[in-house]
């Protein structure tokens, strides 16, 4: 008996120790008998697999059933099996195995048992190749409009405040992998740059029923709201335009491509009349194909069910012609775009409307000040005296190796990275300045990526056109009219300041001459350029145009004769 135990172990294991442990369930709370001798084991001569059956000598008393109760079920398991030998199994063992767990796992709490409040049914098929014990599975062809039903599952009497009142309900397509959900935002602006002026979800509105205030968020591609009445019939009709294999280091094809999920997050209205008391989140995974791409692999997955066992069906789930979202938490209401509000889009905490955005100054009050607030904080901990202008603004100043994360999140700030502050929290200078242009381009996108690490190491524009000028002075003209005569023993030094220009107008010229002279601009009456013969040509914008990178000009200055001004001669 022992060797047929021990030789049958694994056919135990995987048949019959499931059959016991439903047995024993089953009795009130698991009840066992230990020790009781009258259980035997059963050996079927025609099949080689051995069967255990459990046979009780019936009538028993109630006292004799009471006598052999164990107090703590699990305890009980230690022992069973042990005595047999080294070859021997335990109980216990057997019933940690994971077909075991993943049933109890999969035990109905009383949490689930709860009627929730709202309930949404996605109007399309799941996969039939899905096992029983894992999330269903629903694909989606790219911009085919998708029925989504709103329904009201209250008891009578549940949440009165909301009768008769509108919810708000939000709607978006997230990531499913928890290692693409970190670089959301990341993967959300390399789609945009590759479809600009596509978004990721929309409604259909002309198909959809009870839906009011449709709103959509010109900055947030992958999110949609909406107002609707729970005591009426609701019906939003939604389109995905990305596919799943968009996001895959390499196209592989629909099936290979990244699972989404589609989730809807419901509020009511609080005491201000904004819509963010949370009441009720579901969420459901899905696949986006393209076009015709969904129903192809819905008949391939139903054929592959088709030529399996009749065993192996019962592993996994039917195929429902809808798909119902299942409860999860609710999408956290702080996100980037939160932290870094487009400059033409006004971003209150939940409404985006789709005629908003104009982008006029007085919508957008909170980003100066949020802007200015940091501009202050960098002044008194970050920027140096000698790198503010005279009108007490600070400019840009490369992020130092001794920066800590703090001034490292102010600079990141400062310098328009405010969605990447989560993800460099505890980064140092030194941390970030280690980073290599492909570390950068990997964590934030090809397009940030490359503007975070031209910020980091300090790259500067490459100016328009460089003007060399020295200030003429009397020694200066002597030390020149020696050298002309050709006295070599005179050595002339002349130092040359570099003016750099931008937008190469006269105007910007006058300024950066005035700067250099330490005068008003105003005071600058006329620029001259010396030409042939010694003649005055006035400097226009055309002339700048064509002036040669690095020209060496000797600035001359003349009084002028209608004010108190001064000419400059370029000679």
């Amino acid at each position: 008996m022992v060797a047929g135990l021990a030789s049958q172990l694994t056919w135990f294991q995987s048949l019959v120790a499931k059959d016991i442990y439903r047995a024993v369930r089953n009795l009130q709370f698991g009840i066992l008998w230990p020790g009781i001798e009258n259980l035997r084991q059963v050996r079927l001569q025609s099949d080689p697999r051995v069967v255990m059956a459990w046979a009780l000598k019936l009538p028993l008393t109630d006292e004799v059933i009471e006598s052999g109760l164990v107090q703590d079920f699990d305890a009980s398991l230690s022992g069973i099996g042990q005595e047999l030998g080294a070859g021997a199994y335990s109980m216990s063992d057997v019933l940690a195995l994971p077909i075991f767990k993943q049933e109890e796992s999969n035990l109905p709490p009383d949490s689930e048992n709860k009627i929730l409040p709202f309930q949404y049914v996605l109007c399309a098929a799941t996969s039939p190749a899905i096992k029983l014990h894992d999330e269903t599975l629903t694909y989606l062809n790219q911009g085919q409009s998708y029925e989504t039903r709103m329904l009201d599952n209250r008891k009578l009497g549940e949440l009165p405040e909301i009768t008769g009142k509108m919810v708000k309900s939000i709607i978006r397509v997230v990531f499913h992998d928890r290692r693409l959900q970190y670089t959301e935002h990341q993967q959300l602006e390399g789609w945009r740059w590759n479809r600009p002026g596509d978004r990721i979800l929309d409604l259909d509105i002309p198909m959809s029923v009870g839906m009011v205030d449709p709103r959509a968020n010109p900055t947030q591609l992958n999110t949609v709201e909406f107002l609707w009445d729970p005591s009426k019939r609701t019906s939003v009709f939604i389109q995905v335009h990305c596919i799943s294999t968009e996001f895959t280091m390499r196209k592989h094809g629909g099936e290979k491509g990244v699972p989404f999920r589609i989730q809807i997050d419901t509020f009511k209205e609080n005491d201000g009349e904004d819509y963010t008391e949370h009441l009720h989140s579901a969420s459901c995974q899905v696949k986006v194909f393209k076009p015709k791409g969904a129903d192809r692999k819905q008949k391939t997955d139903r054929e592959k069910m088709e030529k399996r066992a009749p065993q192996e069906k019962e592993k996994y789930q039917p195929s429902y012609e809808t798909t119902i979202l299942t409860e999860c938490s609710p999408w956290p209401e702080v996100t980037y775009v939160n932290n870094s509000p487009s400059p033409g889009f006004n971003s209150s905490h939940n409404s985006f409307p789709v005629a908003e955005g104009n982008g006029s100054p007085s919508h957008q009050p909170e980003l100066v000040v949020q802007v200015a607030d940091i501009e202050s904080c960098l002044t008194d901990t970050i920027l140096p005296s000698h790198l503010l202008t005279r009108d007490g603004e600070s400019i840009h100043q490369n992020l130092l190796p001794a920066a800590t994360p703090q001034d490292a999140q102010q600079w990141l700030h400062r310098n328009r990275f405010s969605p990447f502050c989560r993800l460099f929290t505890n980064f140092s200078g030194a941390d970030l300045l280690k980073l290599t242009r492909e570390d950068v381009i990997q964590i934030c996108g090809p397009a940030d990526g490359i503007r975070l690490f031209n910020a980091l190491k300090g790259r500067v524009v490459r100016p328009r056109l460089t003007v060399y000028v020295c200030q003429e002075s009397q020694q200066a003209r002597e030390q020149q009219q020696k050298h002309e005569n050709g006295d070599a023993a005179s050595s002339t030094f002349f130092v040359y300041h570099a003016i750099y220009l931008e937008d190469l107008t006269a105007v910007e010229l006058t300024e950066k001459i005035a700067q250099l002279f330490n005068i008003s601009p105003r005071q600058i009456s006329q620029i001259f350029k010396q030409g042939p013969t010694g003649i005055h040509v006035l400097v226009s914008d055309e002339m700048i145009q064509n002036f040669q990178d690095e020209v060496c000009f000797v600035l001359d200055t003349m009084k002028a004769e209608t004010n108190d001004g001064y000419h400059i001669i370029l000679k």
